[in-house]
């Protein structure tokens, strides 16, 4: 590697082959310098001499020899994956979730409440920082020791973080959803439409990571759609790829009004309850449950064809809270789009159902890392208080 740089691109060279050593023992078990070298493609010296500056800054650590090694054993090193944190945070007309996770991926602490979804802006809000507050202290983690955190919401955002139209959340439209959490968090804060983020949680660590391209359905008390296109998430020119529920021809507007007016449910029902008590009906074989299932199935396809047929994906992904209700739903659903589309792709049920979007927020913020997580003039940032 160090002959395709002259003299004046040495420190571009050493951050080179310290992002080399950094991938080789990134989710990977400990290795001694000689497998680290071969790994990066580096010469042993220039291994140790990057190890050396990489321990120094917390990113690394000497691992103790295992138990029964004759002689002198080799050095060998791991990453720490706790040198850094990331935090996920879903905001939900439900629920507030948030997720504190290490560099890994790995999910060190969970916090979720309920909120109404009539309430306003403020009274959200104060959910939020109330459930992130709660996370942190649970993992044993401030709010400084965030390097990146991405929060889910509803609706359209744009590139700072703005609120720029939300139909599902009272008072949201317009709130600079980035600014409010960074009085909460050190590190970048970045803000994302929750069904992408919830598709990407499914190429993750959900039944999605075999494909490449993929349509992801939020089915729920609203309808969304997130998109992954040749393996990356799509967003669009305007970050607005996806909402092809604005069209009411395709009937993601009225899809939930088949639930809400079942007339099974019992008197005084709040009409955001009916449709668990419809899908429990139709597993029953109750005709009329049988009918709102069929009605909302039969318009929640129209919009889903039409993405099948402009993106011809993989996978489908029946995503959301409904997705609880998938042996009710999928095969209808499926009928539906056979009868539509010139491909019908594989449908499969979430994995992740209502954690989607959460752990989609922490891989968000772990690819923003991956992007931005070495200095271009210096080499890799140090953290600031790695915690072990």
């Amino acid at each position: 590697m160090s002959g395709q740089f002259a003299g004046g691109d040495l420190s571009r060279l050493r951050q080179l082959n310290t992002l080399a050593v950094v991938h080789a023992l990134r989710h990977q078990p400990p290795r001694t310098l000689t497998e680290m070298a071969r790994a990066a493609g580096l010469s042993r010296p220039a291994t140790e001499d990057v190890v050396r500056e990489l321990e120094a800054q917390g990113w690394v650590e000497q691992v103790d020899p295992a138990a029964g090694s004759m002689g002198r054993p080799a050095r060998r090193y791991r990453f720490r994956a706790d040198a850094g944190w990331v935090l996920g945070v879903d905001i939900g007309g439900h629920t507030v979730r948030a997720l504190v996770a290490d560099l890994d991926g790995e999910i060190r602490h969970s916090e979720r409440q309920p909120v109404s979804p009539a309430v306003g802006r403020a009274e959200r809000l104060a959910v939020v920082d109330k459930v992130v507050a709660e996370c942190l202290a649970g993992a044993g983690r401030t709010g400084a020791e965030m390097w990146a955190t991405t929060v889910a919401t509803s609706g359209l955002v744009d590139d700072a973080g703005r609120v720029v139209l939300s139909v599902a959340l009272p008072e949201w439209t317009g709130l600079h959803l980035a600014e409010h959490i960074s009085r909460l968090v050190s590190g970048p804060v970045l803000v994302e439409n929750d069904s992408r983020l919830a598709a990407l949680a499914e190429t993750w660590r959900g039944v999605a990571r075999y494909a490449r391209d993929v349509v992801y359905l939020l089915a729920g008390l609203r309808t969304g759609a997130g998109l992954i296109i040749d393996g990356r998430l799509h967003r669009g020119f305007a970050r607005a790829s996806g909402e092809i529920g604005a069209l009411p021809e395709l009937g993601w507007i009225r899809a939930q009004e088949h639930l809400r007016g079942w007339s099974g449910a019992p008197a005084g029902t709040d009409p955001d309850d009916v449709a668990g008590l419809v899908f429990a009906a139709a597993r029953e074989g109750d005709r009329r449950a049988l009918t709102a299932v069929r009605r909302y199935v039969k318009d929640f396809a129209l919009g889903a064809s039409a993405l099948v047929l402009a993106l011809d994906p993989q996978l489908v992904v029946f995503g959301g809270g409904f997705s609880r209700s998938a042996d009710v739903i999928l095969e209808p659903f499926r009928r539906e789009l056979e009868k539509r589309c010139i491909r019908t792709p594989e449908v499969v049920q979430s994995a992740l159902a209502e954690d989607a979007v959460a752990l989609g927020a922490v891989r968000h913020a772990l690819d923003h890392l991956e992007l931005h997580l070495f200095n271009p003039g210096s080499g890799l940032a140090a953290p600031a208080a790695p915690g072990r």
